[in-house]
């Protein structure tokens, strides 16, 4: 798996474990194009070196997707870890991330790349644009002009994010921008400037809420 002397510094992190009422079923088994959306992401993230991790709400989970789905690259299924989270049908993004978190600090990983199973076409060149602008910095986010950030397609710190995830859990504030500490060392990456040139549609930034979402993106695409 992870390599001690470069993988170790960043892995990849996706959470799968949330639950679509729009679509009656997960998304990331909904199928774009002919192929779950998590193996659009899986496709294009297997090019690159890094680890892959996937957060699952259930080992019931993780069993369906291992049989539905013929991964190109290996990887690591972490469950949630609802020790802080008392609620048991509830799923919120910040349990996937803490609970992925947690498992990264205790393999040693520096930094994670974070993705959402619902922003599936990714473009490779995006990816390396993102893990080259972290050399030296703590955190990665795209910004747009009007200031709104991209929290997922971001690169955290690993041990810093799971003390804010923990503590976002235990204060039940759950919004996802909480996760962002000013004080840490971050490069927002602007959207138009540096993005938009290699991903001409920002299709790596459109996520997939509802059944005309990917008739959009099937259209881009």
């Amino acid at each position: 798996m992870a390599d001690e002397n470069n993988s170790k510094d960043l892995a990849i992190l996706i959470l799968v474990g949330g639950k679509s009422t729009r679509f009656g079923t997960e998304k990331a088994i909904v199928e774009l194009l002919g192929k779950p959306l998590i193996l659009h992401q899986i496709e294009t993230l297997a090019k690159f070196d890094q680890d892959i991790f996937l957060v699952a709400h259930s080992e019931e989970q993780i069993f369906q997707y291992r049989k539905e789905i013929e991964f190109p690259k290996a990887v690591t299924f972490i469950v949630d870890d609802r020790s802080l989270f008392q609620h048991p049908n509830i799923y919120k993004p910040m349990l996937g991330i803490f609970s992925g978190f947690q498992e990264l600090s205790r393999a040693n990983f520096k930094k994670a790349f974070l993705f959402s199973c619902d922003i599936p076409l990714i473009r490779p060149e995006v990816i390396t644009l993102m893990i080259d602008q972290a050399e030296g910095y703590e955190c990665v986010i795209p910004r747009w002009k009007n200031g709104f950030l991209e929290p997922y397609l971001s690169i955290y710190p690993v041990k810093k994010g799971l003390q804010k995830a923990k503590e976002i859990l235990t204060n039940e504030n759950y919004g996802l921008m909480n996760l962002i500490d000013k004080s840490w060392n971050i490069n927002y990456v602007s959207v138009e400037e540096k993005i938009q040139p290699i991903d001409k549609n920002l299709v790596s930034l459109i996520n997939i809420k509802g059944p005309i979402d990917l008739v959009k993106l099937s259209k881009l695409f």
